[in-house]
């Protein structure tokens, strides 16, 4: 078995003893053996586990995190490789458009040309994002994190790109205002129920599967949760509770 020492790995990798002997005392990176010199000798997994160490980390993961996912007996390291290369394409893309606007910038400024507002600092903006990952994040794990639908959900927004969080909202963004245009009608109306069916294959497509069951809970929730109560009712004073009503009908 090829061992290296502290020193190579640490040119290897590019970064500095100082912090293998760091990984060392926090137990997130342990030599295989000590040699009767003291030396630190890491082998060939040595380097595999380092090698996500440092991907995790490119990633913004904190150390005490990624310690706790690497050691996790279900850790894949192949599954690992796979979701941290999408993670860093979406990266490299939100650098793209970042690079874009600069481009855009500069030739606004040397032409004299005042650039449009919003795209000045469209680039930047997770505002929509966060919001949608908020709306479907804490409240939703609290109350079904240990469901298979919960963890399903988990597994697939992980991998959406700002773009798909754009669709997801544009296409929930439609439902509620078509919901919103229906008031006047009775919750059990054909084409409200229509709208409900729709709401229920939005959430499968992109979330999980929406079980009657499932939809039952959130027309519940819809209402008694202020903040999604507030949010359904941008859309029409009193949606919150006719969509409750028309999930009702839909569901028994």
């Amino acid at each position: 078995m090829i061992m290296y020492k502290v020193s190579e790995v640490a040119e290897m990798a590019g970064i500095s003893v100082r912090t293998l002997h760091h990984y060392d005392s926090i137990g997130l990176l342990q030599p295989e053996s000590i040699g009767e010199n003291g030396y630190r000798l890491y082998s060939e997994g040595d380097l595999a586990r380092l090698q996500q160490i440092m991907f995790l980390k490119e990633l913004d993961f904190p150390l005490k995190d990624i310690r706790r996912m690497i050691d996790n007996p279900r850790f894949s390291g192949v599954e690992a490789l796979q979701k941290q290369r999408d993670l860093l394409l979406k990266k490299r893309k939100r650098l793209d458009r970042i690079i874009e606007t600069i481009d855009i910038s500069i030739a606004s400024q040397r032409e004299g040309i005042h650039m449009d507002k919003k795209k000045m600092f469209e680039a930047f903006d997770m505002r929509e994002i966060e919001e949608q990952m908020k709306n479907y994040g804490a409240e939703a794990e609290e109350r079904w994190g240990g469901s298979d639908a919960w963890k399903e959900s988990r597994k697939q927004t992980a991998r959406y790109s700002e773009k798909e969080w754009a669709a997801i909202k544009a296409e929930a963004d439609d439902i509620y205002r078509s919901l919103g245009a229906s008031m006047t009608l009775e919750p059990g109306d054909p084409a409200v129920q229509a709208l409900v069916a729709r709401w229920q294959s939005h959430l499968t497509k992109w979330f999980y599967e929406c079980t009657p069951e499932i939809l039952a809970g959130l027309g519940e929730m819809y209402v008694l949760d202020e903040r999604f109560a507030e949010n359904i009712d941008s859309y029409g004073k009193g949606l919150a509770l006719f969509f409750r009503d028309a999930i009702r009908i839909y569901c028994s």
